[in-house]
């Protein structure tokens, strides 16, 4: 359940990250509620990629999902 929650809630930052050239994969979510993605494209080599994994992506799926305790980038 909660996989599926954070699969549709990376649909909504993904246009920001694709209007960049760049894109997010989900890879796992572990039983505390950290999640694990991977950042692809031009976010994969932006020297900017950790801000916008915790800044944005952590962000928004924290405000989004409670039970989402951090993000990681794999």
């Amino acid at each position: 359940m909660l996989e599926e929650k954070v699969k549709s809630a990376l649909d909504g930052v993904r246009p920001s990250l694709q209007a960049d050239g760049g894109d997010v994969e989900f890879v796992s979510v572990s039983e505390d509620g950290q999640v694990s993605v991977k950042l692809t494209g031009a976010c994969g080599h932006c020297p900017m990629a950790a801000m916008t994994l915790k800044n944005g992506i952590e962000s928004y799926l924290k405000k989004e999902i409670p039970e989402v305790t951090a993000v990681v980038g794999v």
